[in-house]
């Protein structure tokens, strides 16, 4: 280019000889080797487009690191291979916990029955009579009735001999799903918000994924020991935090039975038992102890039929506050993770 400059410019001052387009077209045939002008300007274009595309390589390699980052920090995993990678283990096994509410229990089995992703039913019965053959055949009847596919869902009492809360963890055998949704039998959740949920549990199927969140909050140390308290649904909509969903309502692997009974402290058995009380706290305590990962709170639309429960008992807080205190202690550290994400159908949400 210095050269071609120093050409005009000797020629436009009238030093270099006369000044002639010809001069000028045969200067530059000598300075760029005979090329043409569009040769010229693809070269240039293209010189361009390799820093362009080496930029553009960086750039999503990047994201996609802190992606994978962001991803396991949430214990979340896309790659991770799905539950319903085969016919075989498609959809999620409902397993409903009732006592003594023959009639919720109907509305739960009939409702569950007509989700897309139900592939079997279970309802866990500890009370000392077993269910009556007329109630047997009813809900199978429903099942069969309800259901909208064409594979109609299993269906199946898992009887107890005594009442026990910790009922509800047992190992069941011959599942076809890896994916179980643990449920009171007072509580519905509208197939479309389930099915979601289920989605996104696939995403991540090794944590629990669930509808009621809840949170573990500091509350003192003495002599050198943490104390803690359980925080409410207000003091998660408070802070926008929460560290535990509860399994009255959640998604989580069928692995968890088997370590939740034979895995677990058994002492930590022993004391919902003993208490009648916090089977939920334990559960969530043994995955984010396995997972060191948060749970993921489902927003979505749920109702509750019942008129009453054991939360609504006088000095439920207390208790809970207690569960929360003792289980730490015998796990000696708290294996509980806050955090303040959650998914949503965005098909369905007011804002996006």
């Amino acid at each position: 280019m210095s050269t071609l400059i120093a050409i005009r410019e000797t020629s436009l001052s009238g030093k270099g000889g006369d000044y002639s387009p010809a001069k000028e077209k045969a200067a530059n045939r000598g300075v760029y080797g005979g090329r043409s002008p569009l040769l010229r300007r693809l070269r240039l274009f293209l010189g361009g487009a390799k820093y362009k595309l080496l930029l553009l390589f960086c750039l999503l390699t990047s994201l996609c690191l802190l992606s994978s980052k962001i991803s396991s920090f949430m214990g979340w995993n896309p790659h991770y291979p799905s539950s319903v990678s085969s016919p075989s283990r498609g959809g999620y096994t409902v397993l409903i916990n009732t006592w003594k509410r023959n009639s919720l229990l109907k509305q739960s089995v009939a409702h569950y029955a007509s989700c897309q992703g139900t592939d079997a039913i279970h309802v866990v019965w500890s009370e000392n009579d077993p269910p009556s053959y007329k109630l047997r055949d009813y809900l199978k009847k429903v099942v069969l009735k309800k259901s909208q596919t064409a594979h109609k869902p299993n269906f199946r009492f898992d009887l107890n001999k005594e009442d026990n809360l910790n009922n509800r963890f047992k190992p069941i055998e011959d599942l076809r799903t890896d994916a179980i949704f643990s449920v009171d039998d007072d509580v519905i959740i509208p197939c479309r918000t389930l099915d979601f949920a289920f989605t996104v549990w696939q995403t991540a199927p090794l944590t629990m994924v669930g509808f009621v969140p809840r949170m573990h909050w500091l509350n003192e140390e003495k002599n050198g020991v943490v104390h803690y308290r359980y925080g409410g649904w207000w003091s998660v909509w408070w802070a926008g935090t929460y560290s535990m969903v509860l399994s009255k309502a959640a998604f989580f692997h069928k692995k968890y039975l088997e370590l939740y009974t034979y895995k677990m402290p058994s002492s930590i058995q022993d004391y919902v038992s003993r208490k009648r009380n916090c089977e939920d706290i334990a559960m969530s305590l043994l995955v984010a102890n396995a997972t060191g990962a948060p749970p993921i709170w489902v927003k979505g639309k749920i109702y509750e039929i019942g008129s009453s429960g054991i939360s609504s008992l006088n000095g439920h807080s207390d208790k809970r506050n207690k569960c929360l205190d003792d289980f730490v202690s015998l796990y000696g550290t708290m294996p509980l993770v806050s955090t303040n994400m959650k998914a949503e159908d965005a098909r369905h949400a007011w804002f996006w």
